[in-house]
């Protein structure tokens, strides 16, 4: 069971049905029950496309992301492994042990020096090897933080940048753009000058499963410019909170013509995706006699909540099956994240509604800046201001502490984004 507080949350029927549908979701975002539909023994199966292994005198791992050590274990079982790298988010245990891989502990989300290590160790490792021998990358969500290799600015100022946008409400390919124009790494820097034989084989955790998006497309390409890094800082309005030495960079590559690589030198599969969880969970509600709405939200959160309550129906055993990545904006010093603040919205609007279950948690099992994934709640009578209050805080995470609605799952070593629903 991945929900490890499975039992104290379901104090109702509705809530353990509830509970067992979100836990089939996070099933099927764990890469043990992934990379084995792609890899046998002796070769990759994917995208009507066949690479056979045994043509290679050694294969190697690198995996960086939420799933690297999960992705590694699951692909180690299958086929030998010479070597590899792990590139994890700190205060995540490794799964896989052994001699065979070296780990790293980066931060999430915003680098420090093991990022830097990693980064450095990482393009190395590539680097040495030769034209007969293959690394398979293992690319999940969170590797954009997890190897960093600053270009001409200081870790520090990278930091700081990553701050600003994380406050700033951007896209993640927003985020992404900026990050990849700031880094000697991303955006295909990382195979540019191979000379082994590459695949990488990806959990997505963006929209429309963009691979120049996912980790910063770090073994793919990029098809953003310097110019539209610049367009984005002055979107927001955050050039003023942005160091000179940043803004001064990417000037200069714009006015230089200088870009990151727009071909991709290696073959990039997406192996799964927020969709695989979101069907599996309808095939679940499904067998439980629920009738299904499914849908995926994007972008502000208060546009997602809106989208979310059209769908309500009136009808008995109905469930509204969500999932994607909202974006917030922090306006306090509160504690939470987009998956609870999600439930706490949705909670303010069904007050008059008829009774429904309301859920919402980060397949990676970390939301926001708690140690939460999400929360479960029924639409039960709240007073509006206290709700007003806590959303003005940005502090979703102790509301749900107060009303005992915390989903506790700890680093699941999976991102497949967010999955909820509304049960009814």
């Amino acid at each position: 069971m991945i929900i490890q507080n499975f039992d104290d949350l379901a104090t109702t029927t509705k809530k353990k049905e509830c509970l067992e549908i979100l836990e089939t979701g996070l099933q099927a975002a764990n890469p043990e029950n992934i990379i084995q539909n792609f890899v046998r023994p002796n070769e990759i199966k994917i995208d009507g496309k066949t690479i056979n292994l045994e043509k290679y005198s050694n294969i190697y791992s690198v995996a960086f992301g939420k799933a690297g050590d999960s992705m590694t274990r699951a692909l180690n079982a299958i086929i030998p492994i010479k070597s590899g790298i792990i590139v994890i988010p700190k205060g995540s245990k490794s799964i896989i042990k052994g001699k065979k891989f070296q780990i790293f502990n980066a931060r999430h989300p915003k680098p420090d020096q093991t990022s830097v290590k990693a980064a450095k160790e990482v393009m190395k490792f590539v680097q040495n090897k030769r034209s007969d021998e293959l690394i398979i990358f293992l690319v999940s969500g969170g590797g954009s933080s997890l190897l960093a290799m600053p270009d001409d600015i200081t870790l520090e100022d990278k930091v700081h940048v990553t701050n600003v946008l994380l406050k700033s409400g951007a896209t993640i390919q927003e985020f992404n753009c900026i990050r990849k124009h700031l880094s000697k790494i991303k955006g295909g820097k990382l195979v540019e000058n191979m000379k082994c034989e590459g695949v990488s084989l990806v959990m997505s955790d963006v929209e429309g499963d963009d691979l120049s998006s996912i980790a910063s497309g770090t073994t793919y390409m990029d098809d953003t410019t310097y110019a539209n890094a610049l367009e984005i800082i002055d979107k927001y309005k955050i050039r003023w909170k942005m160091p000179q030495e940043v803004l001064d960079l990417l000037e200069k590559r714009k006015n230089e013509n200088i870009e990151t690589p727009k071909k991709a030198k290696i073959e990039n599969f997406v192996i799964a995706s927020n969709k695989d969880c979101l069907q599996a969970m309808k095939e679940k509600a499904q067998e439980k006699g629920y009738k299904v709405c499914m849908m995926q939200l994007f972008g502000d959160i208060k546009e997602a909540v809106t989208k979310t309550l059209e769908k309500i129906s009136v009808e008995e055993k109905t469930c509204i099956i969500f999932g994607g990545e909202t974006t917030v904006k922090v306006l306090g010093k509160g504690m939470g994240g987009r998956n609870q603040e999600l439930v706490l919205r949705l909670l303010k609007n069904t007050q008059k509604l008829e009774k429904m279950v309301i859920a919402s948690i980060g397949t990676d099992g970390i939301d926001g800046n708690s140690v939460f994934a999400g929360a479960i709640t029924e639409n039960v009578k709240i007073d509006l201001d206290v709700m007003k209050e806590f959303l003005k805080n940005s502090d979703s995470g102790r509301f749900f502490q107060k009303q005992k609605g915390n989903v506790i799952t700890n680093a699941t070593h999976t991102n497949l984004m967010d999955i909820g629903m509304i049960l009814r």
